[in-house]
């Protein structure tokens, strides 16, 4: 089998097109236009606003199964996030109401079976809907905070990722009854044959929807998320340190900052609670007051914390 080309920037697009139509999808999705005459990716990119290079990352991986970013700093999220939110408008606004009537046109309306198909891909219509809505009104705008570098509570990418499942069940479903049981004279034969084509299509095109979802913006957006927990840390350590008149060791109790010193030393909770002469519990207890008053909770962030207000020495601590 002959290897497929990776494309780069200073290719024309039209290239990439001749060689894969099904470029002409995601084209809108990007922003870009037709009518680009010769000019190169990048020229074109460049034009509409968009990044180049994550660009490529979407066209390599859907045409060519380059799927090698888990350590992709260059990637654009907000590129990302334009594409994805486009390719939804485009699959519930144009390909679901598309698909659903040619297959109203390939059906005798008398027809109680072919009835039953409507009803089938109605309830899978129903399904991908409520599952691109759920990520428009839920995923789009924590990554947006994120970006932002906004306040993002408990959401994660990791929940995201854990339950990512296209609803795709029922279109599978619905492709096999059609071939199997559904009847029809020769006109509606070929309409049937039509449609199942374009259903084939647009199933494949969710599979590698998907996979720009798991392989490209899920690991753009963890990497997001470490930046976003640094940048809090290094805001916290910043207000420890130069908020005027008022120094954060006098908000923690005595044994708050011993439960600490004992932290940055390694101990776990029953190594603190034996230590320090108190139940496990209260050490959960004094952990949990500590993350509420300095709004730290990594053991790095406390460590810092420590050495700046003279808890523990720097030359003790194992870093």
């Amino acid at each position: 089998m002959k290897k497929q080309k990776i494309y780069e920037a200073s290719d024309k697009m039209i290239s990439l097109i001749k060689d894969n139509y099904d470029l002409l999808q995601s084209l809108g999705s990007f922003g870009i236009n037709l009518g680009f005459g010769d000019k190169t990716v990048q020229e074109i990119c460049e034009d509409n606003g968009v990044d180049t290079y994550t660009f490529l990352a979407v066209v390599n991986l859907t045409i060519n199964g380059y799927s090698d970013f888990d350590n992709d700093e260059q990637l654009s999220v907000p590129t990302l996030l334009h594409y994805l939110e486009a390719s939804h408008v485009y699959y519930l606004d144009f390909q679901l109401p598309f698909i659903r009537r040619e297959l109203a046109e390939s059906i005798d309306e008398r027809d109680r079976l072919g009835m039953l198909m409507m009803k089938l891909f109605d309830e899978y219509a129903c399904e991908i809907r409520k599952h691109m809505l759920f990520e428009k009104k839920t995923l789009f705008p924590y990554v947006n905070s994120l970006i932002g570098g906004e306040s993002v509570g408990e959401y994660s990418i990791e929940t995201f990722s854990k339950n990512h499942e296209e609803p795709a069940a029922k279109l599978k479903e619905l492709k096999m009854l059609i071939i199997k049981y559904m009847p029809g004279d020769s006109r509606r034969n070929n309409m049937l044959m039509a449609t199942l084509h374009d259903i084939y299509n647009n199933e494949e095109w969710l599979s590698l929807h998907a996979q720009v979802e798991d392989k490209i913006f899920v690991p753009a957006i963890r990497r997001l998320e470490q930046l976003h927990k640094q940048n809090d840390v290094t805001k916290n350590i910043s207000t420890m340190v130069f908020k005027s008149g008022t120094d954060c060791s006098d908000m923690l109790s005595e044994r708050e900052r011993d439960v600490i010193v004992a932290l940055v030393q390694g101990m776990a909770n029953k190594e603190i609670a034996d230590h320090l002469c108190i139940s496990v519990n209260t050490v959960i207890t004094h952990r949990r007051n500590i993350a509420r008053k300095l709004q730290i909770h990594s053991p790095a962030g406390l460590t810092i914390y420590a050495i700046v207000n003279g808890l523990v020495d720097i030359s003790t601590v194992k870093l």
